[in-house]
């Protein structure tokens, strides 16, 4: 690879590292050319972006871009390495995941993750990044927690407007009653005698 070409390789991964705030670093050493060009596909079909260069050009990328947003990465960047991006913070977690159980395999072995500026080491991480909630998630959530009490109050409020709906009908049907029931009493009083 001429110097030109490392060149292009690194503008190429800076631009990468600049679109995407997150990103896995993958160890895929022991796949074969089948399983990684499913894995590309795999990757493709959700929209994850999957690149793989050598570990030195990988590290002239980020630390041009600043070495200690991403020095927890550094020790990460040995073997062959592919590298995951996507807009999804768990979707290459679900990948992996998903790929793994499919070959009944242990690769790709994840090296770290770097998710929206944290960033997480070892492939015992992997279990906890297929359960990271998405931006999307987070704000359904709170859109829910803050529409319950709403809900609730005009729940409340229905219910009240329901319930002097039901004490006005009770009401008007026992006015007529109340009013048969007078004249009858008057009728039923006894005359005074005349004198």
């Amino acid at each position: 690879m001429t110097k030109q070409e490392k060149n292009d390789v690194i503008e190429v991964l800076k631009g990468k590292f600049s679109q995407y705030n997150n990103f896995y670093v993958t160890n895929t050493e022991s796949l074969t050319v089948a399983q990684i060009s499913k894995l590309r596909s795999h990757c493709f079909d959700k929209q994850v972006e999957m690149r793989v260069a050598k570990n030195t050009l990988i590290k002239k990328a980020l630390e041009s871009l600043g070495s200690e947003k991403y020095a927890g990465v550094f020790d990460s960047l040995n073997n062959v390495t592919a590298l995951l991006f996507s807009e999804n913070p768990k979707e290459p977690a679900l990948i992996l995941t998903g790929f793994r159980k499919e070959s009944k395999g242990e690769k790709p072995e994840l090296k770290a993750a770097f998710i929206n500026g944290d960033v997480f080491v070892g492939d015992n991480q992997l279990k906890a990044l297929t359960q990271i909630k998405t931006k999307n998630e987070l704000i359904g959530e709170v859109i829910g927690l803050l529409q319950s009490p709403i809900q609730r109050v005009l729940g409340a409020l229905q219910n009240k407007d329901a319930a002097k709906a039901a004490e006005a009908e009770v009401a008007v049907e026992a006015a007529p009653v109340a009013e048969a029931a007078a004249p009858a009493a008057d009728s039923a009083a006894p005359e005074a005698p005349t004198a």
